[in-house]
């Protein structure tokens, strides 16, 4: 398949470049520093400000998906209106491109915790992690309105680190996944990559959040 991916540089971005170019796709990445990314068999970087929907739209003309990793930056003051104005000018981009199959990464912030508490809304949520989490949850809420394209939002677990790939985890919905013991529910990058690309080559959750964890 021809995949563009926007957030390519980035720890959940990278990983997912390294999965779809390990199963032969043609990645095209989006990125405003395009030298920031070496170049691979398989890989085409475009110079693109995800914050422009025509730039973006130009760059997504004839691919058959987009996974987004974009994030603004943990230490952007402003992550909660930066977040959004880049997912205005992605799905805008997307739309004005024909790219319907959209799949998205978001927090764990919005996972339910208990019947109608979500995990962000706890006290024991950390406050630096908060804003970024509610622009998730934001996103998530607005493509759950969203009728032209075939979008799907991934929410990671708590616990999102470095690690081995195995190929192997569990799947589930609005809820977060239970962990093992007293240890939170999580898993490597590089298998939340499996889970990702395994849904755009295998789609099983179209307009649909789902959830994974080992």
């Amino acid at each position: 398949m021809k995949i563009a991916l926007i957030g390519a540089t980035g720890f959940v971005g990278n990983a997912v470049l390294n999965e779809l170019l390990s199963r032969g796709h043609a990645v095209t990445a989006l990125a405003r520093h395009p030298e920031k990314i070496a170049a691979r068999a398989g890989l085409q970087v475009v110079r693109a400000d995800v914050l422009d929907p025509a730039q973006v739209a130009t760059a997504l003309k004839g691919q058959d998906a987009l996974v987004s990793a974009y994030n603004p930056g943990w230490s952007e003051p402003r992550i909660y209106e930066v977040f959004g104005q880049g997912y205005d000018a992605i799905l805008a981009g997307a739309k004005q491109a024909g790219v319907k199959r959209v799949l998205a990464v978001g927090g764990a912030g919005s996972l339910e915790v208990a019947p109608g508490l979500q995990l962000v809304d706890t006290p024991e949520f950390p406050a630096e992690w908060k804003q970024g989490a509610l622009a998730a949850r934001d996103l998530l809420t607005r493509l759950r309105g969203e009728s032209a394209l075939d979008w799907s939002l991934v929410s990671p677990p708590i616990a999102l680190a470095p690690g081995e790939r195995t190929g192997r985890y569990r799947v589930g919905g609005d809820q977060l996944l239970p962990g093992q013991g007293d240890q939170p529910s999580g898993i490597s990058v590089a298998d939340l990559a499996v889970a990702i690309v395994d849904e755009i080559e295998k789609p099983q959750h179209v307009r649909q959040r789902f959830t994974v964890a080992s």
